[in-house]
């Protein structure tokens, strides 16, 4: 459920002030816990660090972001792969075809 419009967006009050002392020249990592936080326009050209339960992933705030969450950007799980054997041996296949042609363009070369 989205929060309400007559409350308005939630934007971290420690975050704003932190980015009212600072310029967006100054390429200062602002790390913050605050994963719920609402990017403000305020936030623009700022790199924020974002904790996604491990470390800070730096996350640099551009003008498409605002009204998004913070936490939208920083990924909490990691994602392997899908598959299984069937996509080990199509990789397989690849990479034994990229050595193929790099062998076969190696021996096409012109001696000197």
């Amino acid at each position: 459920m989205s929060r309400s419009s007559k409350k308005g967006p939630y934007v971290d009050p420690k975050l704003l002030v932190k980015v009212s002392k600072l310029k967006p020249e100054d390429r200062v990592v602002i790390k913050t816990w605050a994963r719920q936080s609402t990017i403000a326009p305020e936030f623009i050209g700022f790199i924020f660090g974002v904790h996604n339960g491990k470390v800070h992933t730096e996350v640099l705030i551009k003008e498409e972001m605002v009204g998004h969450r913070l936490g939208e950007f920083s990924l909490t799980r990691k994602f392997v792969k899908h598959g299984g054997k069937l996509t080990k041996q199509l990789e397989a296949a690849a990479a034994a075809g990229e050595s193929a042609k790099k062998a076969a363009s190696q021996s096409a070369a012109p001696k000197k």
